[in-house]
């Protein structure tokens, strides 16, 4: 099963302008994960995830609300009906607590995922 690890990158612009590069690896611009951004997130990556398991980095990513959170989820069931792992890797400190706040931490997050602290210093987090 091959996988593919999609780092929603900070640009200047944070429209729905989605660049896709020519190797295996997208990158989307991306810096937030909010309704008007949900869905093109979604039209974007749930193809990938019906073909692959895919790992989404999302480091720079620093709001979110319940539309990303929703489509997060929706991602996860599309890649698992389709029998593929879909993880968040190294998620900013907001996003993370928010995942967990909602509880989605233990099934979102991938269990190898580096955790950027409040003061930006990387730990490993343990394995689940």
């Amino acid at each position: 099963m091959s996988s593919t690890m999609c780092n929603p990158a900070v640009t200047g612009n944070t429209s729905a302008e989605w660049p896709v590069s020519t190797d295996a690896t997208e990158r989307i611009t991306l810096t937030e994960l909010v309704r008007g951004h949900d869905q093109d997130l979604f039209a974007r990556l749930a193809p990938v995830v019906r073909r692959q398991s895919l790992v989404l980095d999302l480091e720079l990513v620093e709001r979110i609300d319940a539309a990303g959170i929703a489509a997060l989820i929706s991602l996860y069931r599309c890649a698992t009906d389709a029998g593929h792992r879909f993880a968040i890797f190294n998620p900013s400190t907001h996003v993370a607590e928010i995942l967990a706040v909602v509880g989605l931490d233990r099934i979102l997050l991938s269990q190898n995922a580096v955790h950027v602290s409040h003061n930006r210093l990387r730990r490993q987090r343990p394995a689940a």
